[in-house]
């Protein structure tokens, strides 16, 4: 018996709508990376982008629990010399691109190189509700049913 390997032309991508209203950002995340890379799939090849396009709106709705939401800090070098800085997950999510926190845990869940750069430009992250991928019909995904932990409750 051998072993099915994909190849890049044999690829059916779908586009997927994820609402993130109210979504734990961690579990979402980790939905959006396997979708992205094509885990979900039984013709999953690791060194082929097997995954979807996925299509987050409410992006900037996420909620983190515990106190992350105060706690987390995301930090960036800027080449100087002590150029160390930092800023709280509250300053990004009320900042200007709130989208940001989840387009990082989503990238930090990838596992790095060409392949997963290419597959990150397949996921859209929308602040609002509205996005311009409509031509596409992009099938609705409900994440919050597959499990009671991944929306927040109270």
């Amino acid at each position: 018996m051998k072993t099915y390997s994909a190849r890049p032309t044999e690829v059916e991508k779908k586009w997927l709508l994820i609402d993130a209203e109210g979504m734990v950002v961690g579990r979402l995340a980790a939905f959006i990376a396997t979708r992205l890379r094509g885990k979900h799939k039984p013709m999953f090849t690791p060194h082929v982008d097997c995954g979807d396009n996925v299509i987050v709106i409410n992006g900037d709705k996420v909620v983190l629990t515990g106190n992350k939401r105060d706690n987390k800090k995301y930090y960036w070098h800027t080449g100087y010399p002590g150029g160390i800085k930092n800023r709280t997950a509250r300053d990004v999510l009320e900042g200007r691109f709130p989208t940001r926190v989840l387009q990082a845990a989503v990238r930090r869940m990838m596992p790095g190189g060409p392949l997963s750069n290419a597959q990150l430009s397949n996921l859209r992250i929308y602040a609002g509700t509205e996005h311009p991928h409509e031509a596409q019909q992009p099938e609705t995904v409900d994440v919050g049913v597959l499990n009671a932990k991944n929306k927040l409750r109270g």
